[in-house]
């Protein structure tokens, strides 16, 4: 087995770890329910929960990958008492890390396709009707968008082959610091368009209203669930970059810099999104049709719009690939730790598995379109998506923390000293009680209430089945994690 390699600075893991949450989803999803939800009451509501819940659980993912110096291949494994089987738990993180890359190697070839456009000035000159055949046209063309991915594909197994010092960390920290740039330079851009001050208006003006309006429930929960998905917990994504960190620094510190700095980019792109769509009178939506329909019609419409266009989808690539790379990286780690594989050896291996199960959700949206298991609309993605999303990242951030805590785990005493071992912000020790009892909670009702608002517009019988599937997937993993052996290890 290869030698395990460490980052060779802080900033770069910072880096790599803040590209691995910074994702597609959080750029256009965050502006659009930011302002849904009442603005900076929202924003208000989502750093408070992104404290109280996403804190705890990324101190977790890294604490278990330090500790063991293990993705998430051997990580339980290494850390549990003997006779337990929480090691059972890795396909969590393992087939998780497999199906978001199932689509999101599709969606990262999306935007290095819209790069090119933009840069070749293909959708200069559109009209609205134009810009939105162009999109349709791409999804309609399974050969556009296998090659697109294709690229993303090995872009990235190309960064991951270099290793963690030079390829990883060295080129990540390269594209996010580019990243931060572009951000800035686009935010400046849109903020002084003509009624910009609206747009601004509208994304950070407080607007209790709105929220009265929509719900204060709906509203605490839409916030809420943000703050548990934007750093892709419960995966492993973040773990395995806590096992190539030195232990320098106090986890506590590492986690907070990680979630200032992918709030940062969530709040930028609020900045760059919500002004330009108020200047040229459009509503911010959210999802692809606001990132290949909407703004490429604002784009065309504004002063040097080809080159801002180009700008953009180049920011969106650099988002995109760095979360590919840091997922790549984490199924690369797997095999090496579990296998006993080299690094060459283990990239040649998932790029053939990677590139194989990219083609589904491909397909999904032309040859396959009428495979619809989710519902009339839905594709091949959404059942990809659905699986990631709303079972996998939850109950996946619900084993981390359990397993941090439980006696018959690592155990709280253990996790404590390898979350503060070294220089930094101290994790508290009151929060043994907090995480043992508290988060479960939040995690479990994060977890049900996303699968009740996913179905809420099926038949009531449809919504039944689903929600007792759910019941039957948790009840699984708190077999696991309440009836495993309870010897526990020695510290």
């Amino acid at each position: 087995m290869e030698k395990r390699e460490q980052f060779a600075s802080q900033l770069g893991f910072i880096l790599v770890s803040a590209g691995c949450a910074v994702g597609i989803g959080n750029v256009w999803k965050f502006p659009y329910i930011c302002g849904m939800y009442g603005g900076a009451a929202f924003i208000v509501m989502y750093l408070l929960f992104l404290i109280i819940l996403g804190f705890p659980i990324l101190v977790a993912e890294f604490a278990v990958g330090r500790g063991s110096q293990m993705g998430m291949g051997r990580a339980f494994e290494k850390l549990e008492p003997k006779g337990t089987k929480w090691h059972n738990l890795k396909w969590i993180s393992i087939i998780g890390c497999y199906l978001l890359m199932s689509f999101y190697t599709m969606v990262g070839g999306w935007m290095l396709y819209y790069a090119y456009l933009e840069i070749t000035g293909k959708l200069s000159g559109l009209d609205v009707d134009g810009v939105g055949n162009a999109f349709s046209t791409m999804l309609s063309q399974p050969q556009t968008m296998g090659l697109w991915a294709f690229i993303a594909i090995v872009l990235s197994f190309a960064v991951c082959a270099l290793g963690v010092k030079n390829g990883v960390e060295k080129i990540t920290k390269v594209m996010m610091s580019l990243l931060v740039v572009l951000m800035v330079a686009l935010a400046i851009n849109s903020a002084t368009l003509p009624n910009a001050s609206e747009g601004i208006k509208f994304y950070l003006v407080p607007n209790f209203s709105v929220v009265k309006q929509t719900g204060f429930g709906t509203a605490v929960f839409a916030a809420m669930s943000h703050a548990f998905f934007t750093l892709s917990l419960g995966i492993g994504a973040m773990e395995i970059f806590g096992s190539y960190l030195d232990k320098k620094k106090r986890l506590g510190g590492e986690a907070v810099s990680v979630m200032v700095l992918d709030t940062f980019v969530a709040l930028m792109a609020g900045f760059i999104i919500i002004p330009a769509c108020f200047a040229f009178g459009v509503q911010p939506d959210s999802g692809p049709s606001l990132l290949f329909i909407t703004l490429p019609n604002v784009f065309n419409q504004m002063a040097g719009g080809r080159i801002w266009g180009a700008l953009f989808f180049i920011f969106m690539s650099f988002a995109a690939l760095s979360t590919i790379i840091a997922v790549f990286e984490n199924l690369i780690a797997a095999f090496m730790d579990m296998k006993g594989w080299s690094r060459s050896k283990s990239v040649a291996v998932n790029f053939i598995i990677i590139t194989a199960i990219s083609i589904p959700a491909i397909l999904g949206f032309n040859l396959w379109s009428k495979v619809q298991l989710l519902g009339e609309g839905t594709g091949i993605m959404d059942v990809e998506d659905f699986i990631v999303s709303y079972n996998l990242l939850p109950l996946g951030s619900l084993v981390f923390v359990m397993f941090c805590v439980r006696k018959n785990g690592w155990g709280f005493e253990n996790f404590i000293k390898e979350a503060n071992t070294g220089e930094g912000l101290k994790f508290p020790n009151w929060a043994r009680a907090y995480m043992q009892y508290v988060l479960p909670i939040v995690v479990i009702i994060v977890y049900l209430k996303g699968y009740y608002d996913f179905f809420a517009n099926h038949e009531p019988a449809q919504r039944i089945a689903w929600m007792a599937f759910a019941f039957l997937l948790m009840l699984v993993i708190f077999g696991i994690v309440f009836f495993t052996g309870r010897k526990k290890k020695s510290a």
